[in-house]
């Protein structure tokens, strides 16, 4: 077993580096918010995001079968939802109720 220096060592060393780790950002932030170029992706990231998860999650969905209709008819409740109040949570929670309801209920396997 190592000896007891060894081990403050260590720990103390491993202790300053998360605390850096940590640190880091919050250094850097103040010359990243002044950025043209953050400032252009924190307006325009939010939508592709959105736009990849959707083809993520709708890239194998077979659009010739009845099993498509709960994610597309879901998709378009959350569309609705969002473009008629302008509330993520409820786009969000009312698009992801209409898909459980329907997935299991209507267009169970």
């Amino acid at each position: 077993m190592p000896d007891t220096p060894y081990l403050i060592a260590a720990v103390a060393v491993s202790a300053a580096v998360t605390w850096a780790l940590r640190a880091l950002p919050f250094a850097a932030l103040s010359r990243l918010r002044a950025s043209g170029t953050v400032q252009y992706l924190s307006t325009r990231m939010p939508a592709g995001v959105m736009v990849i998860l959707l083809a993520y999650c709708l890239r194998d969905l077979p659009l010739t079968t009845s099993r498509a209709t709960a994610p597309l008819v879901a998709l378009a409740v959350t569309i609705g939802l969002h473009l008629w109040r302008r509330d993520a949570l409820l786009s969000i929670l009312g698009g992801t109720t209409v898909h459980v309801v329907l997935a299991s209920t209507l267009f169970a396997h």
